[in-house]
C-alpha cells in the first residue's frame, strides 16, 4: 500500500473527505467488504464468517434435504433450471465453498430421487455496487468443477433484485447485521440520539439505540418483503446474521463485559478515533459523523419481522456463539502481543476500510487503522479475555 506523503494530506482532506450527511446518505455506494487479496483484505480476514458457516451447515444441508423438489411443468416454480441467491456474498472462499456445497446437495438429491429428470442450475452473486465483483469473477473463473452457471446482480438486498417468483433458494450468510443507512438521527447535533463521541451504538445511550432498532426493524421488514415477492412457494431462505442473546437488551449488542471489551468495534475503535483527535489531525465533527452501521437483532426481532411479513414458515431458528479464535492461537498472541494488534486491525479494515476512507481519504484511513493497532497490541488485558461473536441462524419456507 502506497501512503501519501505528510504534504499531499491537506489536499486529500478536501479532495476526499465526504460531508456526514452526504457519507450516511450514500452508504450504499461505499459500504464493502475490502477487496483484493492482500493481508487487509476480507478475503484473508473472515476466518470468523468461515467459522459461523461451519456451525450452521448442518443445519442448511437439512433444509436442502427436506426441500420440496421442482421439476420442469406447469406447477408454481417448475423450470428446466434452479435458481439460487447468495445475498450479500462478497468475495473469497466462502462464498463459493457454500455455494458449491448447496448446488451439490441438491444435484444429488435430482440424480437419487428423479432419475427422470436433472435441472441446471443458475447462481446469482448479489451485493452493493461497490463489492469486489472483479475478485469474485476471477475465483469463479479458476473454479474446475463449477456446475453452474453464474452471474452478478449489483444492489442493495434492501430492495427487489429479482424478477416475481423466480428464485428457489437464497441465502444470505453474515451480511444482514450490515444496515441500508445510518439513521440520521445519530449524525444529527440537535437530536437526542446524536452519538456524540462513539463509533457504534453497544452500551449507548437510549435514543441511539432506539434508532438503530427502529433502522433494523424496516430492513429486516424491506429485505423479508422482497424475498417474498422473489421466491416460488416450497423455496428455502436461510438466513445467518449477527445476532445476540434474547436476554440482552438492543443496548447490550455483545453479550458479555470480555466481548464487548474485545471487540473490534468498542473500545479500541473509540480510542483511536480519539487520537486522531487529540493529535488534531481530525476534528470533533468529523468523528461525531462516523459510526459503524451494524445491529445485532435478537431472535425475538427476527421472529417478529418474519411473522409481520408474512409469506414465510420458520422451519428451525437458533443463536449460537463463535468464539474469535482457538486456545491455541490465544497463547501464540499472548506471546507476540503486536502481531496480535496486526491481525485484529487487518480485520477492522477488512471489514471497515472502505467507509472510513470515504469520510476520511486513504491518509487518514492509515492513520487511524495504526492507532488501533497501537491501542490493541498495548493493551495486554485483551488477551486474556475471550471474546464470543452471536450469529442467529433461520430457516424459514416460501409458503
Amino acid at each position: 500500500m502506497t501512503i501519501p506523503t505528510k504534504s499531499e494530506e491537506a489536499l486529500d482532506i478536501m479532495n476526499k473527505v465526504y460531508y456526514p450527511e452526504t457519507w450516511t446518505g450514500g452508504l450504499h455506494r461505499v459500504l464493502c467488504m475490502q477487496g483484493g487479496d492482500d493481508d487487509g483484505s476480507y478475503a484473508k480476514n473472515s476466518e470468523a464468517p468461515a467459522s459461523a458457516i461451519t456451525l450452521c451447515k448442518p443445519m442448511l444441508l437439512t433444509a436442502i434435504q427436506s426441500m420440496k423438489l421442482f421439476f420442469n411443468n406447469n406447477e408454481e416454480g417448475g423450470d428446466d433450471s434452479l435458481r439460487i441467491a447468495d445475498l450479500g456474498c462478497a468475495t473469497g472462499y466462502n462464498t463459493l465453498a457454500t455455494i458449491d456445497m448447496v448446488v451439490e446437495s441438491l444435484r444429488r438429491r435430482y440424480v437419487e430421487e428423479c432419475s427422470c429428470f436433472e435441472p441446471e442450475f443458475e447462481v446469482f452473486f448479489s451485493d452493493l455496487p461497490s463489492n469486489d465483483f472483479n475478485s469474485l469473477f476471477k475465483s469463479l473463473s479458476g473454479n474446475k468443477s463449477r456446475n453452474y452457471y453464474a452471474a452478478g446482480v449489483p444492489g442493495s438486498f434492501y430492495r427487489r433484485l429479482f424478477a416475481k417468483r423466480k428464485l428457489h433458494i437464497a441465502v444470505s450468510l453474515s451480511a444482514l447485521h450490515w444496515l441500508s443507512q445510518i439513521p440520521d438521527a445519530v449524525v444529527d447535533k440537535a437530536s437526542p440520539a446524536w452519538n456524540k463521541g462513539r463509533a457504534w451504538i453497544d452500551g449507548a445511550k437510549k435514543e441511539v439505540v432506539e434508532a438503530y432498532a427502529k433502522q433494523s426493524e424496516k430492513d429486516m421488514e424491506d429485505f423479508l418483503r422482497c424475498r417474498k415477492e422473489e421466491m416460488v412457494q416450497g423455496g428455502i431462505l436461510f438466513m445467518l446474521m449477527g445476532g445476540r442473546p434474547g436476554s440482552q437488551l438492543p443496548e447490550n449488542q455483545l453479550g458479555d463485559p470480555d466481548s464487548r471489551a474485545k471487540h473490534p468495534f468498542t473500545n479500541s475503535m473509540d480510542q483511536a478515533w480519539q487520537d486522531l483527535l487529540n493529535e488534531g489531525l481530525i476534528d470533533e465533527e468529523t468523528r461525531d459523523g462516523f459510526n459503524i452501521p451494524a445491529y445485532m437483532r435478537s431472535m425475538e426481532e427476527v421472529e417478529n419481522a418474519i411473522r409481520k411479513c408474512g409469506g414465510f414458515e420458520i422451519q428451525r431458528m437458533e443463536y449460537k456463539k463463535i468464539v474469535e479464535h482457538s486456545e491455541d492461537k490465544q497463547q501464540e498472541w499472548i506471546k507476540d502481543p503486536v502481531s496480535y494488534g496486526r491481525a485484529k486491525a487487518n480485520l477492522v479494515r477488512a471489514t471497515l476500510r472502505p467507509i472510513v476512507e470515504a469520510l476520511l481519504g486513504p491518509y487518514l484511513s492509515y492513520q487511524l487503522f495504526k492507532r488501533f493497532e497501537n491501542r490493541v497490541s498495548s493493551d495486554f488485558t485483551l488477551l486474556h479475555k475471550t471474546l464470543f461473536y452471536g450469529v442467529i441462524v433461520v430457516c424459514a419456507i416460501r409458503i
